[in-house]
């Protein structure tokens, strides 16, 4: 039996949304850190409050007792060129790499609907041919080779309202990538996007740099299916929640993890409403959850 070696960090999106500024938009920065910190977690990812020079960040996160998990880089390989991408990216992985980080997230944001409030999910954009997706995976498989070639390693994030959100998504990305494309297996974005993420994990286990632990309430996802909502209404109705607040059973997740010696960090990320759920409470109620089950998994 392998063994999980793991550290727990959170995503600022428990105390403050970047995508729905009305959500903590006030919260400053120092309460995530204090509050976090004293919850348990010993890293952050990033959020468009942090510093944005590598050093002052680093400083910043080392004042607390914590250090950088990673970040967010919005690619646009989609409908735009590997070039373009390649100098978009440049800051932030420089900053990233400073910072020690392992993996860098990557979300494709072209034709995304992630972020509009008004566009149902089914609206997102696809890609109609296999082509297209035959196109789409040369170049995020040549970026990610880009990126390794600078020290860090391309972490892909399925998401709703995106180009890739479906399992079947999913299974023919990593058919058309290879180890250059590591995956960010999320939770929340698989069982909401359709799937069972036990059963997809088993499928992309060896593909996998990151995880997003992030519950579902089947309640609310089932009525945001049915109604066609957009992303950030179902949000805001409470479709996200912090492990062991919902659907998912983590337990075998982590253990399967723990079979394949995993090695990297469990994000707590589940953006919900501060307002309805208190981010002290729900981010403590995360970290206990994983917390307990890593050491009920390492035996």
């Amino acid at each position: 039996m392998g063994k999980l070696e793991v550290r727990i960090g959170i995503n600022p999106i428990s105390w403050t949304n970047d995508d729905l500024p009305q959500l903590g938009g006030d919260t400053p920065l120092e309460t995530c850190l204090v509050e976090g910190t004293e919850i348990g977690y010993v890293g952050f990812e990033l959020g468009n409050k942090f510093p944005k020079d590598p050093a002052e960040l680093k400083a910043k996160l080392a004042g607390y007792g914590a250090v950088v998990v990673s970040g967010w880089h919005s690619g646009n390989l989609a409908e735009g060129t590997l070039e373009d991408e390649i100098k978009a990216v440049d800051a932030h992985m420089k900053k990233l790499v400073f910072n020690g980080c392992k993996v860098m997230v990557y979300g494709e944001v072209a034709g995304s609907v992630q972020g509009q409030q008004q566009v149902p999910l089914s609206r997102r954009p696809r890609f109609t041919t296999m082509a297209q997706w035959e196109d789409y995976a040369k170049k995020l498989d040549a970026f990610g080779a880009y990126l390794k070639s600078n020290g860090i390693t391309l972490a892909y994030h399925h998401h709703m309202g995106a180009y890739c959100e479906s399992t079947q998504d999913l299974d023919t990305l990593m058919k058309l990538t290879t180890d250059n494309v590591g995956l960010l297996f999320d939770t929340g974005h698989i069982t909401f996007g359709g799937g069972n993420a036990l059963a997809e994990l088993k499928k992309h286990i060896g593909r996998v740099v990151h995880v997003h632990c992030k519950d579902v309430r089947e309640a609310v996802m089932k009525k945001a299916r049915n109604n066609d909502q957009s992303f950030l209404n179902s949000v805001l109705d409470g479709v996200f929640t912090v492990p062991g607040d919902g659907m998912i059973d983590f337990e075998p997740i982590l253990a399967l993890l723990a079979e394949h010696n995993y090695k990297g960090w469990l994000v707590v990320e589940a953006e919900q409403d501060p307002a309805v759920a208190p981010s002290y409470e729900y981010a403590k109620k995360g970290y206990d959850c994983l917390a307990s089950l890593v050491k009920k998994v390492n035996g």
